[in-house]
């Protein structure tokens, strides 16, 4: 940070971890997005494993700064040494059960986690941070209540023609799963003739979603949040959308969300994932070897 002229305040900065196919990487984000981005890892020909990840916080020695960690919830759970998949107990704040559907929805308090214990409630190794460090990926959450919007949708409308005629590039199996990226997502939110073509109850869903987006998971945060937030997933239950991890924290831990998202956003960090894979995929055309 000295060489970067930079005043240095860890609090002021948190960590963002994330992997591709070909490589693994972390990089500094300043709380409030005043300064750019630091690098601090980047390993190629390494997957996100509990073992790399356990290497990389010892290399940058994160014990030493303990910044605040921000990442999809993939990353999030191999660093709380949880098991991945669909698994029974999935969320590292309490004992949700992922395949109570009955309660889905309905039971809002589930017992609490005392503690990440390998060989129970689907955790397999120690912990190597904190809990308590975890900041929620607002931008993940958004692509993951976009997700489950999109599969609930009625599959006989012409809603699906609309979003293969507007997004050409995607293909159908992506639009199918709701699978769609952030500036697609703002691009779909500004469109009226889209929700034109929702029928009421989709309407409902699409315009609480609209809300959320617009007045939570972004840098304001409306007085009537709470309000917000409950209306979606009313609106999402009564659509039928399966109740994700993702959902399940904004149904059970509303407060366990930072004042303001957005800034300490996952999707700063995203975009330096975006920037360095072009690069990658640039070396790799190439035939450049990286070592």
């Amino acid at each position: 940070m000295t060489e970067l002229k930079f005043e240095y305040k860890t609090s002021d900065w948190r960590l963002f971890i994330d992997s591709s196919k070909v490589s693994l990487k972390a990089v500094l984000l300043h709380n409030g997005n005043k300064y750019p981005s630091v690098p601090v890892a980047h390993a190629t020909e390494i997957k996100e494993s509990y073992e790399n990840m356990k290497s990389l916080l010892e290399h940058i020695k994160y014990n030493q700064y303990s910044w605040k960690i921000c990442g999809d919830l993939k990353v999030i759970a191999i660093l709380l040494g949880l098991q991945l998949g669909y698994t029974k107990f999935s969320c590292f704040l309490c004992e949700w059960d992922s395949r109570d559907k009955k309660n889905h929805y309905v039971k809002k308090e589930w017992p609490k986690r005392d503690a990440l214990i390998p060989g129970q409630r689907n955790v397999l190794h120690t912990p190597l941070i904190n809990p308590e460090d975890v900041l929620l990926p607002p931008l993940h959450i958004k692509l993951g209540l976009m997700k489950n919007f999109v599969k609930a949708m009625n599959k006989n409308g012409d809603r699906f023609c609309y979003l293969k005629k507007k997004f050409p590039n995607i293909s159908d199996a992506k639009i199918k799963e709701g699978i769609f990226v952030g500036p697609q997502i703002r691009n779909l939110l500004a469109d009226e003739e889209f929700e034109q073509k929702l029928n009421p109850i989709e309407k409902s869903a699409w315009t609480c979603f609209r809300n959320v987006v617009r007045n939570f998971l972004g840098s304001h945060r409306a007085e009537n949040y709470e309000e917000l937030v409950n209306n979606l997933l009313v609106a999402y239950k009564d659509m039928g959308c399966n109740m994700s991890l993702k959902i399940h924290f904004l149904h059970s831990h509303l407060d366990f969300f930072p004042q303001n998202l957005g800034a300490v956003s996952d999707e700063h960090g995203e975009r330096f994932h975006q920037d360095i894979s072009n690069m990658e995929k640039g070396i790799k055309a190439s035939g450049v070897r990286t070592c």
